[in-house]
C-alpha cells in the first residue's frame, strides 16, 4: 500500500465512501419493513420484483442439477449462473442471496463514475456524481433491495466501458483495447440486449475520430477489436477473436493493415445480423402498434402486448426529469453542468449514447430513463465542482460542494424514504402456491395471466403457458379467452392450448412451426377462419388427450387488471378488428350518501330502486349479488335477481371492501364465475384450493 500515491489512495477512499452509502440507503426498505410478516415467507424476506423469480428458477435448477424439458427455466441464462456461484461459495441462503445481491451489485456504478472523474482530473466531481448516481430515482428503483434483475447490473457494465473508453482514447495504452473488449463480451454474456448501446459507442467514436484524431492508428485499433467483440455469434467465437486481434494490434507491423482489418470486423458485424436485434429492439418500443398480424400462414392479428406495459408508455416530462434527477430544476441544473462538461470535456461527448438512450423514454416508456442517471449526475457534480471552485478559501470550497451536494441528495433521499414497495406475494398467496406444488406435478400446467408466470414456476415448480418473457400477442390471446369467456368454451381451449403448446415443443425439432397454437389448432381442425373455429368451442367437439394435469389460477390481484386482460381475445384475429369493450368498473373507495352508494366516476346506485345512474343514464340491474366468507373462512355467496331486462349486475365483496359493476359477458366469464362467484361447472371443474387471495381449479377434460 506503501506505493499507492496519494491520488489513488484518495480515489480507493472515495470508492469506499460511495459504495458504503448505496449500500445503506437500499436498507432503508429493510428497516422500514422489518416487522411486515407479510412480506416475510419461512422467516426470509422475498423479492420485489416479478422478473426476479425467472432468474431465482434458473438459479435454483443449476443448483438441483436439473430441470423440466421445455419448462422454459433460464439455467443457462448470466444472472441465474452468477446467482448459482454466489448461493454454492457464500454462506447465506439462497434467498437472502436473491434479495440483496442488487444491493451490492448496483453499488458498483460509483467504481466507473469515480474513474472516469479521475481521467477529468477532478475526484471531487466523481463523489459527488457517485453519491447521486447510485441513488437517483429511477437507478434506486431498479436496483433497491430486492429488485433482483438484471438492472443490477445493466448500467454499471456500460459505465465501465465508457471508462475504457475513455482511458483508451486519452492514453492509447494496449490495455484498455483489451479491456474494452472484455466489457462488451461481459455485457452482452449478462444483457443479451446490448447491442443498440455497444453499437452507438462504436458510431460515435468512430465518427469522434474521423472528425478530430482520423490519423491515430489506435482509434482504429479500438473500433476493430470492439466490432470483434460485438459479432452476433457466440462467445466461444469471440473471445478468441479478441485476443488474436489483441495480440496482433500489440506488434507495430500490423499498424498497416489496420484498415483492412476495422472493414472485415464491420463486414462480419453484418454478415452475422449484427444490425438485426437492434432494428427488432427499435420496432418494438420506439415504432409500436396496438395490433400486429403474423404476416403468415393465416395472416392472424393479434394485440401486442407494448400498449400494455407500464414501463414502455409514454411518460410526462416531469416524471421524465425526476426520475433522472431527483426534482425538475435538478434535472436542467444537470442538463447544463453536462453541456458546460461537455464544452470543457471534450472526451465527454463519448457519453452521449448513455444520454441519448436515457431520452429515449419519452417515446419508449420510463425503464429507459436509468441510463442517463450516472451522466446527468456527473453533469451537475460538475456544476457544483465549478461554481465552488470560485470560493475565495478552500474551506469554503469544501463547505459550499458539501452544502450543494446534500441539497441535490435531499429529493431521491425522500423518493426512497416514500418508496415503500411490496413484496411480488404476501405470505399466504406463496402459502397456496406452496400447497399447489404438493398437488401437482412438474410436468402439470398452471394458466393464469402473464404477471404471474414467474412466480408460479418459482414457488409451485409447474410449467405455465404465459409470463414475463413469453407474452406475445398470440401467446397472451388464448389465456385471455380462457380468463374472459365462458366456462365450457375456457376449458376446451385451456386443453387445446396446453396440449398444443406441447405439440410445437415436439415440432420445433421437425421445423413444423406454426405462427402461434391457436392457428396450429384452427388448421387442423379443419378450419381457415379462426373465428369459426373458436365458434365450434361453443358445440361438441373431440379434444386432443390428455397427457397432463392443468391447474387454473385465479388470484384477486387480478381483479384490477382483468380489463387489461380482455384486450387480448377481444377482438377479430382475422382482420385485427376490435369488438366493443365489455363493461367492467371496479370501486373500492366508494361511500353512503343517503338513498344512494356512489361509486366513484359519476357513477353511483339508487338504493330504493336498485337501478344505477352512470353520468345521466338510469340502468336497471340485472342482479345484486354479495358474497364474502365466514369466521372460518368458508365463502358465501347470496344472490338476488332484480330485473332480467338489465345488462349489468352489481357485486359487493365485502371481504374486499370492493363493490363490481359488470355487464352480462363479465359475469359469466371464467374469471368472475370462479375466481369472484366461486360459481363453477362441476363436470368441469375441480376446486382444490379456495382462500382469499387466490382460488385454484383443476381441470377435469
Amino acid at each position: 500500500m506503501n506505493s499507492l500515491t496519494k491520488e489513488t489512495k484518495l480515489t480507493i477512499f472515495y470508492i469506499v465512501v460511495a459504495f458504503t452509502f448505496s449500500v445503506l440507503m437500499r436498507m432503508i426498505w429493510i428497516y422500514q419493513f422489518s416487522d411486515t410478516q407479510s412480506f416475510k415467507y419461512a422467516g426470509q424476506f422475498m423479492i420485489n420484483t416479478n422478473d426476479g423469480y425467472y432468474w431465482a428458477e434458473g438459479a435454483r435448477d443449476i443448483l438441483a442439477g436439473f430441470h423440466q424439458p421445455n419448462d422454459l427455466s433460464p439455467a443457462t441464462s448470466a444472472a441465474s449462473q452468477l446467482t448459482a456461484f454466489f448461493a454454492k461459495i457464500l454462506p447465506f441462503s439462497f434467498e437472502s442471496i436473491i434479495l440483496y445481491m442488487p444491493v451490492f451489485l448496483s453499488s458498483l456504478i460509483v467504481i466507473p463514475i469515480i474513474l472516469i472523474a479521475k481521467s477529468l482530473k477532478n475526484l471531487e466531481l466523481g463523489l459527488i456524481a457517485a453519491l447521486l448516481g447510485s441513488i437517483a430515482w429511477s437507478y434506486y428503483n431498479r436496483t433497491m433491495v430486492g429488485y433482483y434483475d438484471t438492472d443490477m447490473l445493466n448500467i454499471v457494465l456500460p459505465m465501465f466501458l465508457l471508462w475504457s473508453i475513455i482511458w483508451a482514447i486519452n492514453t492509447n495504452e494496449d490495455k484498455y483495447l483489451l479491456f474494452t473488449a472484455l466489457d462488451i463480451l461481459a455485457y452482452r454474456w449478462w444483457y443479451p440486449q446490448s447491442y443498440s448501446l455497444e453499437f452507438a459507442f462504436f458510431a460515435l467514436i468512430l465518427v469522434y475520430t474521423l472528425i478530430w484524431d482520423r490519423k491515430n492508428s489506435y482509434n482504429y485499433k479500438l473500433l476493430a477489436i470492439m466490432m470483434f467483440a460485438m459479432l452476433n455469434i457466440s462467445e466461444l467465437y469471440r473471445l478468441p477473436l479478441v485476443f488474436i486481434a489483441y495480440f496482433a494490434f500489440k506488434k507495430e507491423e500490423f499498424d498497416k493493415y489496420i484498415y483492412y482489418i476495422l472493414g472485415i470486423a464491420i463486414a462480419l458485424f453484418f454478415i452475422s445480423g449484427g444490425f438485426a436485434p437492434i432494428w427488432a429492439q427499435l420496432k418494438g418500443y420506439v415504432f409500436k402498434s396496438s395490433v400486429a398480424s403474423t404476416g403468415e400462414g393465416l395472416d392472424l392479428h393479434f394485440f401486442t402486448v407494448m400498449q400494455t406495459v407500464r414501463e414502455a408508455g409514454h411518460i410526462p416530462f416531469e416524471t421524465f426529469a425526476n426520475r433522472i434527477s431527483g426534482d425538475t430544476s435538478l434535472f436542467i441544473l444537470s442538463i447544463i453542468g453536462y453541456l458546460y462538461l461537455l464544452y470543457k470535456q471534450r472526451i465527454m461527448l463519448l457519453s452521449l449514447p448513455l444520454v441519448g438512450l436515457g431520452f429515449l423514454a419519452m417515446v419508449g416508456g420510463l425503464r429507459f430513463t436509468v441510463y442517463a442517471v450516472p451522466i446527468l449526475a456527473l453533469g451537475i457534480a460538475f456544476l457544483i465542482t465549478e461554481i465552488a471552485s470560485f470560493m475565495p478559501s478552500i474551506k469554503l470550497k469544501y463547505l459550499a460542494m458539501i452544502a450543494a451536494t446534500l441539497a441535490i441528495l435531499y429529493p431521491n433521499y425522500k423518493h426512497i424514504d416514500g418508496y415503500r414497495v411490496p413484496t411480488v406475494f404476501n405470505a399466504n398467496e406463496v402459502a397456496t402456491l406452496d400447497a399447489l406444488k404438493k398437488i401437482a406435478s412438474r410436468e402439470d400446467y398452471a394458466v393464469a395471466w402473464w404477471d404471474y408466470g414467474y412466480p408460479i414456476r418459482y414457488y409451485a415448480d409447474v410449467k405455465t403457458l404465459i409470463d414475463g418473457g413469453k407474452h406475445g400477442g398470440n401467446d397472451n390471446f388464448p389465456v385471455s379467452f380462457i380468463l374472459t369467456h365462458p366456462q365450457k368454451e375456457a376449458a376446451k381451449l385451456a386443453r387445446l392450448d396446453v396440449e398444443y403448446t406441447e405439440k410445437e415443443f415436439k415440432n420445433r425439432d421437425k421445423n413444423l412451426t406454426y405462427s402461434s397454437t391457436i392457428e396450429h389448432m384452427t388448421k387442423e381442425y379443419g378450419f381457415n377462419d379462426t373465428n369459426r373455429f373458436l365458434e365450434s368451442l361453443k358445440t361438441e367437439s373431440k379434444l386432443p388427450k390428455k397427457t397432463r394435469n392443468i391447474y387454473l389460477y385465479l388470484p384477486y390481484k387480478m381483479l384490477s387488471i382483468y380489463p387489461t386482460v380482455t384486450l387480448f381475445s377481444n377482438l377479430n384475429l382475422m382482420n385485427g378488428t376490435k369488438y366493443a369493450r365489455p363493461f367492467f368498473f371496479m370501486s373500492r373507495n366508494f361511500k353512503e350518501v343517503q338513498d344512494k352508494i356512489v361509486l366513484g366516476n359519476n357513477i353511483y346506485i339508487e338504493k330504493k330502486t336498485m337501478s344505477l345512474v352512470v353520468g345521466n343514464r338510469q340502468m336497471a340491474l340485472r342482479r345484486f349479488v354479495k358474497t364474502g366468507y365466514t369466521k372460518d373462512m368458508h365463502f358465501t355467496k347470496q344472490v338476488q335477481n332484480i330485473n332480467f331486462s338489465g345488462n349489468l349486475s352489481l357485486i359487493y365483496m365485502s371481504a374486499y371492501h370492493t363493490f363490481l359493476v359488470v355487464d352480462e359477458k363479465t359475469y359469466n366469464s371464467l374469471y368472475i364465475q370462479l375466481m369472484v362467484l366461486e360459481n363453477y361447472n362441476r363436470s368441469l371443474f375441480e376446486q382444490v384450493i379456495s382462500n382469499p387471495y387466490a382460488k385454484i381449479y383443476k381441470l377435469k377434460i
